[in-house]
């Protein structure tokens, strides 16, 4: 009998359908069955021994609530009979629903074991589960933005560090650090069998992105970084798996049944007893031209447009004509930002690194940008790719002209007669939270939608104090006039918006989440903390509010 190892993970939902991910321990047909009647079907398809399906179901009523259950050749796998939590559930969106609860956040450790101590505090998603099972009627997401750094690939936690121990030893590259396919999916495994997340993602649908700990920290930060790490012997292996086990797992869920019908490579795998040879042809390519392939998606809810962006494989390393995308994945984020303006209200743009740092870190990295491409001589450059490297000055910022790019499609998508009422940039990457609020240097090209940066980081990481100290100062007046004397020495143009922190910092494995209603918008900052005898978790945890506001007036 065919049993669930993994899952299931509701993915897409509409008013009408919705996709169901598992990974099952042998061939077999997967099943979803819905209380109302709805159901879907789909056999499992294989990648290096694996076994896995995406099931779509249609003819879901929308504005309902409905219970469903797994099965794997007609047996029942999910819910588990001696489930402590409510049934997993599909929420539809209904024609009369004017709110949207968007809940965001990235850079998330597996949590340890119930019988061990957290070194890094309890994991704010763990605790969501927790609150939400405690009162399943009550408020939830209606999706979960997770973006970028879902598995660290070079960070393991010690019960992985010990398996990769007794699978092959830790003499040769990557040492400790995952190697392949399998060592992948014991990450998936890791984080995604926590009860708490497993239930979770059984019952709120999720939206994901990868960012660099996915692949390996840094991940394409430089021409040069990627010759080096090319050159190693254990890198093709490692980022083949990455990206294979990222087409698997996160991938596949982020597109709609009507993508997964149409996408070719979806077909190619499903045709064949065994899929690995196909996935890996794909990745391979996709490796050696990013811009064969398109990560980045677009899902609407009622009328609110997400659009996740792939700030990672989609970059241009040439020093000369560095870009955050490449030119098909720009003309993309152009043509999705303004297409239909009057069929929505907001346009929240995910990318897992901040368009709008703490000022000095943009400037330095405006300054080091400036270095590599030869603005101050070979020394200078030389000295800019260490420095870039040590420091991680590798965001928005550290490709000028696209941050210039993305400051002017936002202005132009936030202006017009059919402006949405806020045009929000999500990030997380950076190990803490904040709000900031750009003003464009010509008043002319100032949009009339409300635009912020929303950045939250980590769901469930460790931040150590000279994490805590660097962004506080990075956000003072004398590291932004330290920050305007690098960009002058770097001959930096002036950025074509100034911005002001009006929330934050905030530190603490945490969540944000935007309140969408109509055209107005609130915004909720929520930290996972400890409390003597309380919290229904199994870390004792409860999500207590740091901060709520309005980000559009009444």
């Amino acid at each position: 009998m065919a049993e669930l190892l993994l899952g299931p993970l509701l993915r897409y939902v509409d008013d009408s359908s919705a996709t169901f991910w598992v990974e099952a321990s042998r061939p077999c047909t997967a099943e979803v069955r819905c209380a109302d009647g709805a159901r879907g079907q789909a056999r499992t398809f294989q990648i290096a021994g694996h076994h896995y399906a995406l099931v779509p179901v249609g003819g879901l009523t929308p504005g309902t609530v409905t219970p469903y259950e797994i099965r794997l050749d007609d047996a029942a796998v999910w819910p588990p009979p001696d489930s402590r939590f409510p049934p997993s559930v599909v929420r539809t969106p209904g024609s009369d629903d004017a709110v949207v609860r968007v809940t965001f956040g990235s850079c998330r450790w597996a949590s340890p074991p119930a019988d061990e101590k957290d070194p890094v505090g309890p994991d704010a998603l763990d605790t969501l589960a927790a609150r939400i099972a405690s009162a399943p009627d009550g408020e939830r997401p209606d999706v979960l933005l997770l973006l970028g750094d879902q598995v660290y690939a070079d960070e393991v936690s010690r019960a992985t560090r010990a398996w990769i121990a007794a699978r092959r030893g830790l003499e040769d590259p990557p040492g400790h650090q995952v190697a392949d396919y399998e060592e992948y999916t014991r990450l998936y495994h890791e984080s995604w069998l926590d009860p708490e997340i497993r239930w979770l993602l059984s019952t709120v649908p999720s939206c994901m992105i990868f960012d660099d700990h996915d692949i390996v920290d840094d991940w394409n930060t430089s021409a040069a970084w990627l010759a080096e790490i090319r050159a190693t012997p254990w890198w093709r292996e490692r980022v083949l798996s990455g990206l294979m086990s990222y087409w698997v797992h996160q991938h596949l869920g982020n597109l709609s049944p009507a993508e997964l019908s149409a996408d070719l490579l979806y077909a190619a795998v499903r045709e064949t007893p065994d899929g690995t040879d196909v996935l890996r042809a794909f990745a391979a390519q996709a490796d050696a031209d990013p811009a064969s392939v398109r990560w980045s998606y677009r899902r609407d809810f009622g009328r609110t447009r997400v659009l996740m962006l792939d700030t990672r494989a989609a970059r241009v390393l040439d020093e000369r004509h560095r870009a955050m995308l490449d030119p098909g994945e720009a003309a993309w984020l152009r043509e999705q930002a303004l297409q239909a303006p009057d069929s929505r209200d907001h346009l929240l743009i995910g990318t897992s690194l901040p368009w709008l740092l703490p000022p000095l870190i943009h400037h330095a990295e405006a300054w080091d940008a400036a270095l590599c491409r030869g603005e101050r001589g070979g020394r200078w450059a030389r000295f800019g790719e260490r420095l870039r490297r040590a420091a991680d000055l590798e965001h928005w910022a550290a490709f000028p002209e696209s941050f210039g790019e993305l400051a002017e499609l936002i202005a132009e998508a936030g202006s017009g007669e059919h402006a949405p009422a806020t045009v929000c940039v999500l990030s997380g990457d950076v190990h803490h939270a904040y709000v900031a609020d750009p003003v464009w240097a010509d008043p002319a090209r100032e949009p009339s939608a409300r635009v912020l940066q929303l950045t939250c980081s980590p769901v469930h990481n460790a931040i150590p104090l000279s994490v805590r100290l660097g962004f506080r100062f990075g956000w003072s007046r004398p590291a932004r006039l330290l920050g305007t004397l690098l960009a002058r020495h770097g001959r930096c143009g002036r950025p074509p918006v100034d911005w002001r922190k009006t929330g934050g910092p905030w530190f603490g494995n945490q969540l944000m989440t935007l309140v969408l209603r109509g055209r107005s918008a609130t915004l909720r900052l929520e930290q996972a903390r400890r409390v003597r005898g309380g919290g229904r978790t199994a870390n004792g945890a409860r999500l207590t509010t740091a901060a709520e506001s309005r980000i559009t007036p009444e």
